[in-house]
């Protein structure tokens, strides 16, 4: 039923964002704000307990964020609408967070076990020809499947930036950050065991590479630097695999759903 609902938000949010670029009033922009509210209070909930702010006030912050977000998204580069509005929504609460001289600071056990995680996934697809599972590097950790799930957040949440630097593509035109960052939780293509089989199949049909970028930024949430770094390639190069393989997976899937 949860599936049912996450797509009908995700259709209904896509018509009223397609209406609301051609007419931008008021009353469009409110009504994709309520059906995409559950993000920024998914947001809230997670920094609630690292601060000393309300609910209320960092609920109004994110708000913001999800407004900036609806502003700049644009149709034609392809993105799921939630990829792209957690980034605006999390940087908003966490550039209020600093203003307000928070301190939000990763322990250094974290920073190893990070560390050491990257290490493992490394090797461990050496070895097996395949990403290994979070329970399995959560067992190499020796830790929690739960702690490894917040470690993962933690580092992901780390030294935010503006969504509006360039990124400099060469001969293409100008890219902005934001069109590049994902949705660290992005879930979309798992949201049910026959929609992670057609993933898999799906991916089966991308290019080695092109398929490792994506199995690391986005089934092991690796930042596109650490994916980069892991692969031997520039982190221009990962954006790009990333996009590019995105795009076809989505074309894939599509002609799925039509079948």
């Amino acid at each position: 039923m949860s599936v049912c609902i996450n797509n009908n938000i995700k259709i209904d949010s896509l018509l009223l964002l397609q209406e609301y670029q051609i007419n931008k009033s008021t009353k469009l922009r409110n009504q994709i704000m309520e059906l995409n509210i559950g993000l920024v209070k998914k947001e809230v909930n997670h920094w609630l307990n690292q601060c000393n702010e309300t609910y209320e006030d960092l609920l109004q912050v994110g708000c913001i964020g999800l407004i900036r977000a609806i502003e700049r998204f644009d149709l034609e580069k392809g993105n799921a609408f939630s990829s792209f509005a957690i980034p605006y929504i999390r940087g908003e609460i966490q550039h209020y967070l600093r203003d307000k001289s928070s301190t939000l600071r990763i322990p250094r056990r974290w920073v190893e076990l990070r560390q050491q995680s990257i290490n493992f996934i490394q090797s461990f697809r050496t070895q097996f020809n395949r990403q290994p599972l979070d329970s399995e590097i959560a067992q190499f950790l020796e830790i929690s499947l739960k702690e490894w799930h917040d470690i993962k957040l933690a580092h992901q949440n780390r030294n935010p930036l503006s969504l509006d630097v360039s990124v400099n593509h060469d001969n293409d035109s100008q890219t902005l950050l934001s069109d590049l960052v994902p949705d660290p939780k992005y879930r979309s293509f798992q949201l049910a065991h026959e929609d992670r089989f057609r993933l898999q199949q799906a991916l089966s049909q991308l290019e080695d590479r092109t398929r490792n970028v994506v199995e690391f930024v986005f089934l092991h949430d690796l930042t596109q630097k650490e994916t980069a770094q892991l692969l031997g390639i520039s982190v221009v190069t990962v954006s790009r695999q990333m996009k590019k393989g995105l795009k076809i997976l989505k074309k894939s899937m599509k002609q799925e759903n039509c079948a």
